[in-house]
């Protein structure tokens, strides 16, 4: 099994959801997203990952059809065992400039 860090804005996001939501989201990570991870191989085309254009190194995730999580590897926490860094999640896309952590948010008049 993975192991997971939050960032804290993702923990905030968390309590805004129904908690129809919050199950959901927890239910598509451990039944889709977990396994795919143990396999090392790509995810399955339903979870809809992909990279956040303006963020290396950070993903998109669907958790159903208007919920999104974006998240990133973290250093391994156990030998062997992805780490996961959960950024932000919501019931409809989060924008990259407010949702990332400071330091990988991109400030919409920088160039690039």
């Amino acid at each position: 099994m993975p192991t997971f860090g939050a960032l804290p804005h993702f923990t905030a996001d968390l309590q805004h959801l129904t908690p129809a939501q919050r199950r959901r989201f927890r239910r598509v990570v451990l039944d889709a997203f977990v396994p795919d991870l143990r396999t090392g191989r790509r995810f399955r085309p339903g979870l809809r990952i992909k990279g956040v254009r303006c963020a290396p190194g950070v993903y998109e995730l669907t958790w159903a059809p208007d919920g999104r999580a974006t998240w990133s590897y973290g250093r391994a926490m156990v030998a062997g065992l992805p780490h996961i860094v959960w950024h932000a999640s919501g019931s409809a896309p989060p924008p990259v400039s407010v949702r990332l952590s400071p330091r990988l948010a991109v400030s919409a008049a920088s160039p690039g």
